[in-house]
């Protein structure tokens, strides 16, 4: 990027601080590279962000981590209310149905299914069909898209693999892959080996690669069989 600055007869300059009349684009006169004391500062700035942004995730990882070992679950609250909860089961069990429960609480009939899923009877479940799942678009670490390339792998996570398009970034790439949320959480549960075993200790960048990919899965609700 600063190359093509330069190219462009750009200057780059830190608004404001101790270094404010630096110009990261400056170059040598005579051999036309960045200063020295330019190239320090861009290394540096680069380094700092990047460690600040890996240690964000980790602690992230270290949180989820935590409070699944306090049996908290992650992800987005209940649509009915906790405190709610208690009077819509009482009310299904009393013959309201799920269509006016829903209408009472202003929720969808999904929410409501979700709060009494314990209650409802199996010849139920053609009621309301439930709704197919839809595709999500997750980037994969490219060390994590390398080492499932060489897994055994079902055909439907197979074919999103296969299906996902590539997306340059630096010296490496990320894999751009469109499935439905079951065939991601598929696909990270494959990789777990980059976590490491007895006897194969993990690689570094590839137990953080694959805990970047696990954040963003964490993110799509699972599906149950």
């Amino acid at each position: 990027m600063l190359d093509v600055l330069h190219r462009d007869q750009v200057a780059l300059r830190i608004h404001d601080g101790a270094f404010s009349a630096m110009d990261l684009t400056a170059r040598h006169p005579r051999t036309g590279e960045l200063l020295s004391t330019v190239k320090f500062m861009v290394q540096t700035l680069a380094a700092a962000g990047e460690l600040q942004r890996d240690l964000q995730r980790e602690l992230t990882y270290d949180g989820l981590r935590a409070a699944e070992a306090k049996g908290n679950k992650g992800g987005r609250r209940p649509a009915v209310a906790t405190d709610k909860t208690h009077d819509v089961r009482t009310a299904y069990l009393e013959g309201r149905s799920i269509a006016a429960l829903a209408r009472d609480h202003g929720v969808s009939r999904g929410a409501i299914r979700t709060a009494v899923a314990d209650l409802l009877p199996d010849h139920t479940a053609t009621e309301e069909a439930a709704a197919p799942e839809l595709p999500v678009t997750l980037d994969m670490p490219g060390k994590v898209a390398d080492f499932l390339r060489t897994a055994e792998l079902e055909p439907a996570e197979r074919a999103a693999l296969d299906q996902g398009v590539t997306v340059r970034r630096g010296q490496g790439y990320t894999l751009r892959v469109t499935a439905v949320p079951a065939v991601h959480h598929q696909l990270l549960a494959r990789c777990h080996p980059l976590d490491g075993a007895p006897g194969a200790p993990a690689v570094p960048a590839q137990r953080k690669a694959r805990r970047e990919y696990e954040n963003r899965v964490s993110t799509l609700v699972p599906t149950g069989p």
